[in-house]
Formats: structure tokens, sequence, C-alpha cells
């Protein structure tokens, strides 16, 4: 049958006809059946494989035009469409992305809810006191400026300033990082056109969000400043005797004071006003603190008493325990709290419980005097929030005085002695920094509320103790009680 073909194809008679133009028709017919004839016998100079490479190389820009026509003849809701669907994929795999950072996010606003209901519950116990190691003589800084005894002290929220007050009716501001003084409000004498304190500075205080500071003096005044700029405010009056503590309720800008009036009262800053009063103890209060609740702890100083003012109720509850004159006291949590006395004992307190829960007898030693044992006066206390972390300061008729930090037992159960620095002078006032990094004392050669004795040895300034820890990341948060 092949053979019959091509006999065929070669007799044609119409191609016979034609006579030479017989293999120009031929040629063409190869052209057709070019593949056939390639396939026979391939030659690299054969025209025909130029052809075939002249049609691969056009078939491409067809399909490319292909593609095009394809771009161009999309409808405009068809390219919506398209657009839609590549945005849903974007924002798919965003979606994917988040998810797993808030999640991480979730878990750490579950947890902060959680410490702030056991904080407003007072149940919450940070255990750090564990990991503390006592600090080296030589990293002790000391900030000198006041001329006579620094009586009081505290520490922005930040931590980037300490603000002291002195027996020489001076404020100064400092920086803590490199310890210089950035501000200083002079006393004010007879003559003087400055505003500042005429009498000695007993007790400050500054707001959480660091916008006031106020400080209460023996004149019976009240002074509020702008804590940025040192800028003085106002002025309330209205205590009968000298205001020995002063505090903010943290959160806001009301503002607590006591004094030897034997008076609380309530103010409000933002708006410059006097709010209450409330009486209740029988001798000179020495102290106060307040905490995030609206209610603050007072030292009633000779009365023997603790108290807790419950501001909304108008109402107070009282506790026993130390057998001396009370003259410090500081919240640890809404729930517990820290006390000091000249009888020597430091006492740890529930709100729950109108004696103490626990008591250290003679915390700071004693002291010979006239071929007498006596206990050394407690000046000071201070508490880490919310922690098992306390410490109090003393005084002594040497300059062997030190601050002591002690550990909080679980549930504030008992208490126990970590390490003591050694701090010549009356420790007049101490505080701990918000993150527990470093703790400040404020000495002076005089008993803040008296003088009845001088230590000449003593330097008047400002002790900026660093406190190292084992595990500084390793800060764990209990429930300490049911």
């Amino acid at each position: 049958m092949a053979s019959s073909f091509f006999i065929k194809t070669k007799e044609n008679p119409k191609l016979a006809k034609k006579g030479k133009h017989t293999v120009v028709s031929k040629r063409k017919n190869e052209g057709d059946t070019g593949s056939k004839a390639k396939a026979k016998k391939p030659n690299k100079f054969n025209e025909e494989i130029s052809s075939d490479s002249e049609n691969e190389s056009a078939a491409v820009p067809k399909r490319k035009a292909a593609v095009q026509d394809f771009e161009y003849d999309e409808t405009p809701q068809e390219k919506k469409l398209r657009l839609a669907k590549k945005y849903l994929e974007q924002l798919k795999d965003e979606e994917e992305k988040k998810a797993e950072d808030e999640s991480f996010e979730t878990d750490l606003i579950a947890g902060r809810l959680q410490e702030e209901v056991l904080e407003q519950k007072g149940k919450l116990q940070r255990l750090i006191a564990k990991d503390l190691l006592p600090p080296d003589a030589s990293e002790i800084r000391v900030l000198r400026g006041h001329k006579l005894p620094v009586t009081c002290l505290v520490i922005s929220t930040d931590e980037k300033y300490i603000f002291s007050a002195s027996k020489d009716c001076s404020i100064i501001k400092w920086d803590v990082q490199s310890g210089k003084r950035l501000c200083t409000i002079k006393g004010v004498r007879k003559g003087d056109r400055h505003v500042g304190h005429a009498a000695c500075i007993m007790c400050m205080t500054i707001s959480s969000d660091g916008k006031y500071l106020a400080t209460g003096d023996m004149n019976n005044l009240i002074m509020i400043w702008e804590a940025d700029a040192c800028k003085h405010l106002y002025k309330f009056t209205g205590h009968k005797g000298p205001v020995s503590g002063i505090s903010f309720r943290r959160g806001t800008h009301d503002l607590y004071s006591a004094s030897h009036d034997r008076s609380v009262k309530v103010w409000n800053v933002d708006e410059n006003a006097y709010v209450e009063t409330l009486f209740g103890h029988q001798d000179t209060i020495t102290g106060l603190d307040s905490l995030s609740r609206e209610r603050c702890v007072t030292a009633g100083g000779r009365d023997g008493t603790v108290r807790v003012w419950k501001i909304a109720e108008e109402s107070q509850l009282v506790f026993h325990g130390h057998n001396g004159s009370i003259d410090c006291v500081q919240l640890i949590n809404e729930e517990h709290m820290i006390t000091g006395a000249d009888d020597g004992s430091v006492c740890l307190w529930s709100v729950n419980k109108k004696k103490p829960v626990a008591t250290v007898k003679q915390a700071h030693g004693c002291h010979g005097d006239l071929g007498l044992e006596r206990p050394l006066w407690i000046t000071s206390v201070a508490a880490l929030h919310n922690s098992d972390t306390v410490a109090s300061g003393a005084c002594s008729c040497s300059h062997n005085s030190e601050v002591q930090v002690w550990k909080c037992g679980q549930s504030y159960r008992g208490m126990e002695p970590l390490f003591a620095v050694p701090v010549p002078g009356f420790v007049n006032s101490l505080k701990f920094s918000s993150s527990g990094q470093f703790l400040v004392a404020g000495v002076g050669q005089e008993h803040r509320l008296g003088r009845w004795w001088r230590l000449k040895e003593a330097k008047n300034g400002i002790y900026i103790i660093p406190l190292k820890r084992k595990q500084p990341n390793a800060e764990d948060a209990i429930e300490t009680e049911p």
C-alpha cells in the first residue's frame, strides 16, 4: 500500500501538465509533510529544521499574546474577584501570625489580671528574699547636700529620681543614676521672696504618676509641688499641729495627711480642695501610709495603737501590740503592714487580727547607757510592696547603727533576719525602689522627731544600697491565703 501511495503521488496528471513547475509544487508539498521528511532524513543544514525553529520561536510570542489577551479580556468583575481572593489570602496569613502573638499576650494579660486580683485581696506575695545577697560596702553610694539631718525621702515610680527633705527646710531632687542634684528648693527665712518651707520638713510623698510632690512641716503646713520642675502649686492649711505623715492614694491624686493634732485629713489635689477630717487617736500621730484602696494606716505614737482608716465608711480598725511609742508604719500590701517602736520591736500585722502575727523584740540589739541595757530605738521601716521583703532602721548612741533586711514567712506568719548593712547615724527614712533593685536610707545626726541626742560622727546624707540577687528573674507570685 505504501508503494502505491508514492506512485500515485509521483504520477499525478495535474502536476505533470505544469512541467518545470512540478518541482516547485513538490517542494510545497514537502513543506506540508516536513515533519515526515525530517524524521527520515535528519540534517542540520536542512531548511526544514530552520523552518521548525522559526515555528517554535513564533509559538512563544503567540503564547505570551494569549496570556496578554487573557489579562486584557478580564472583566472588571473578574478582576475584583481575583484581587479579593488575593487580599483574603494575605489576611489569612497575617491572622495566623497574629494568633501566636495574641495567645502569648492573652497569657500575659491573664497573669497580670490574676496578680491584680490577688494584690487587691492582699494575697500576693512575691518570693524575693531568698535570692537577695548582702551588698559590698564599696557598692553603697552616699549623696550629700543637706546641711542638717535628712528626715524623709521618696523614690519616683520610674526609679529615676529621689526626693529628700531635711531639718534645714530644703528639698533636693536627685538623679539616681548619676547621683547629681537636679533641683534644690531652699528653706525660707525672713525677707526671702521665693516659696518654700520655713520649718523642719517632717514627711513627703509623691503621686504614683509622678506629677505631684507633697511635703508637710512643723509649721502645720502642707505644700504641693510639681515634681518635674520643682514648682510650687498649692498650700494646704488646716492642721493645728506639725504634719507628721502624708501619702497619696495610689492611682489617684487623693492625699491623706496626719498630724500631731491627732487627726487625719483627706484632700483632693487636682481640685486644690479639702475633703474631710477623721479623729480617733489619743496621742500625736507619728506616721501614715496608704496604697490603692480608699483607706490609710497610721501609727499613734504613745497611745500604743495602729489604726486602719476606712475613708468611705468613716470607720476605723484599732490594733494593739507594742509596749512603747509606735513611730513608723508601712503597708506591705492591702492586708499586711509592718511597724517599729522605741521599745526596739518590729511587728508584722494582718488587718484581720488585732494583735501582731509576728513580733521581733530587740530587733536591732541593745546598747548600754548608765549600766542599763536598752533596746535600740526603731526609727524607720520599709516594705517592698507585695513581696516577702521588709527592712528596718534604728538609732544608737554610738556610730554602729544599721539597716536590717528581713524575710517574711509564707502567708506573713513570721520574720527572720537576712542581713544587716552598717549605716552610721539615725536612719530616719527607708524606701525600697519599685522593682526592688535598691534600698534608699535617709540618715542624719539627729532623730527626725526631736533632738534627744546627737551623733557627731554621723554624716547627714542619703545612702543608696543595691540589692543583688542570685537569680534576678526568678520572682514567683503565690496566693498566700486560701
